[in-house]
């Protein structure tokens, strides 16, 4: 399988990273950290397959180590959990640490949900529950900013969460996307990204977190149950779209601070099945 160069732009948006570095194709793998034994990379995990990346999966919190490079891999993603940042377990201090690696090498990272919360707490940015209590469980509005739209053009208009605790813009980070009662949604610094929501989730991992953490449909604000299945109905072809335009670009073509309007990025991969 190779990755041709040369532009590819589709229907569902351009991502714009930047001139390619890496040649016609790499195939390292891909550093995923789980933390939970039920855990599964999900639609991340597909997509990153479908460009042929093998996954190398991680789970911390069972006693899995964390490389001391990245030398050895395309990048790392570290995905979401019903733990906290500010949580005082071993595992937790030893992720959020971890942190230091993908920054100072400056590889590419993607923290989903927790793993956004956890880049955050490492770039001294407070983690903390929403002040009225409210939770962010379902669809909701996403509005990207203009730096968002200069790497990915395209953006779903509501996109999937499950969190209770947000954060505040770590300093000297840019902002990528915003939402109403958390306003930061996406950020990045660097090639290390940090995203609220969950373009992860499968139809199966849907069925199984409504059911499973059905309690948390009672917070305030958070969805019902049919409303999750009803808005997956209408927004999760143009975020599934997101998503494999954002993931090409964020691994294989670094991110340039100012884009010419007139440039556009390369390969949008194929959307992965569930």
């Amino acid at each position: 399988m190779l990755r041709p160069d040369g532009d590819l732009p589709t229907d569902f948006g351009l991502t714009n990273f930047g001139p390619t570095t890496c040649g016609r194709f790499t195939a390292l793998p891909v550093l995923i950290i789980l933390h939970g034994p039920m855990s599964t990379p999900g639609r991340v995990g597909n997509a990153l397959r479908a460009m042929g990346h093998p996954l190398d999966i991680r789970r911390p919190v069972f006693g899995d180590p964390l490389p001391d490079t990245l030398a050895n891999h395309a990048g790392a993603i570290m995905f979401g959990g019903p733990m906290s940042a500010n949580d005082t377990e071993d595992f937790i201090l030893r992720e959020i640490d971890w942190l230091k690696v993908p920054l100072k090498e400056k590889r590419p990272y993607l923290g989903i949900c927790l793993g956004a919360q956890m880049l955050a707490k490492h770039l001294g940015a407070t983690v903390a529950p929403h002040p009225e209590g409210r939770a962010e469980i379902g669809y909701y509005p996403i509005r990207p900013t203009e730096a968002g739209r200069s790497i990915c053009s395209r953006w779903p208009d509501h996109v999937y969460h499950w969190h209770r605790e947000g954060f505040d813009l770590p300093a000297g980070t840019e902002l990528l996307a915003e939402g109403d009662d958390f306003p930061v949604q996406a950020f990045r610094t660097g090639r290390c990204f940090g995203i609220q929501f969950h373009p992860d989730v499968t139809h199966a991992m849907m069925h199984r977190w409504t059911t499973r953490g059905h309690e948390r449909m009672s917070l305030p604000g958070a969805r019902d149950r049919a409303e999750h299945f009803a808005g997956r109905m209408v927004h999760d072809h143009s975020e599934r779209a997101w998503l494999s335009a954002f993931l090409d670009g964020w691994l294989h073509r670094p991110p340039r601070l100012q884009t010419p309007a007139n440039e556009v990025g390369g390969l949008i991969a194929s959307l992965a099945a569930e």
